[in-house]
């Protein structure tokens, strides 16, 4: 068994297709595939009736606030039909669109015209920033990504706008309510101080938070332990996942992460009670 429980399609900030990424998958030798698209579960809906070599799983990343900070949380294995998750999608997407017009307005400020139509040409149904700095590269305004964020999207950049999502608990209590396990996604990665992270693991647990992911592309092995040891602390369970979103980042690709040590398998998130899916 070989499982990814973190991944993108182009219907959010990924370049592949569902249809690709489940190629991928089976060229990577991927038994169990979830694609957890920013704030949407289009990939899945296109996927709901074709047939394909491996075990999907329902799952999603939202985007949410803890103490004014962006937290993503991966909804895994919940009832993709259930109403109050989709209405929290749905309110999600309409803040990106708000979010990427305000930006639109900002750049038409600065003589930056053309921003909406770029996007009107793309698949996508949730906007990021990254599309609005490949937008920005493309029209040859910045040489790169990191120079589009540095000079305009980021938080001192001329064009940055705020985000405004959804709480952490109500992400949670979501996930939760459709049937699903919510997991903190790439805890690492938030530039948090070791006691800060500690607190947000706490605050996602006692709203009744399940997993944390303890392995996804390029942490490094004392993360991953100390990770390991906060499952322990707040009686959650281990995910693990690529975050895959650009065969062109050589850095990651579906299923390139470590597998789970014995130890840790003991607290996969599949023997979870609330997880549907066959696994194993």
């Amino acid at each position: 068994m070989k499982a990814d429980l973190h991944s993108h399609s182009y219907y959010s900030d990924g370049k592949l297709s569902p249809a690709q990424l489940l190629l991928r998958a089976k060229d990577n030798q991927i038994t169990h595939l979830a694609i957890t698209d920013h704030d949407c579960t289009m990939a899945l809906q296109e996927l709901k009736n074709a047939k394909f070599e491996l075990t999907l799983i329902t799952g999603v990343e939202i985007s949410c606030d803890w103490n004014s900070k962006e937290i993503h949380v991966v909804g895994l294995d919940f009832d993709l039909e259930q109403n109050q998750m989709n209405q929290l999608l749905t309110a999600q997407q309409a803040k990106r669109k708000h979010r990427v017009a305000k930006i639109d307005q900002r750049l038409v400020e600065l003589g930056h015209t053309g921003l909406i139509q770029y996007l009107d040409t793309l698949p996508c149904v949730s906007y990021t920033r990254s599309h609005v700095a490949d937008f920005l590269v493309e029209k040859g305004i910045c040489k790169n990504r990191q120079k589009a964020f540095k000079n305009f999207l980021g938080k001192k950049g001329r064009c940055y706008v705020a985000s405004e999502w959804c709480s952490l608990s109500e992400a949670v209590t979501t996930i939760n309510t459709a049937g699903g396990i919510a997991v903190l996604a790439h805890p690492g990665r938030y530039p948090l101080s070791k006691s800060k992270l500690e607190s947000l693991v706490a605050d996602f647990a006692d709203c009744g938070g399940g997993a944390l992911e303890v392995i996804y592309s390029n942490i490094d092995p004392h993360t991953q332990q100390r990770l390991t040891d906060l499952t322990k602390t707040y009686s959650l369970y281990a995910s693990l996942g690529s975050d895959f979103h650009d065969s062109a980042a050589h850095w990651m690709d579906l299923g390139r992460i470590a597998s789970f040590n014995p130890e840790t398998k003991k607290n996969a998130i599949w023997l979870h009670p609330r997880w549907h899916s066959s696994i194993s």
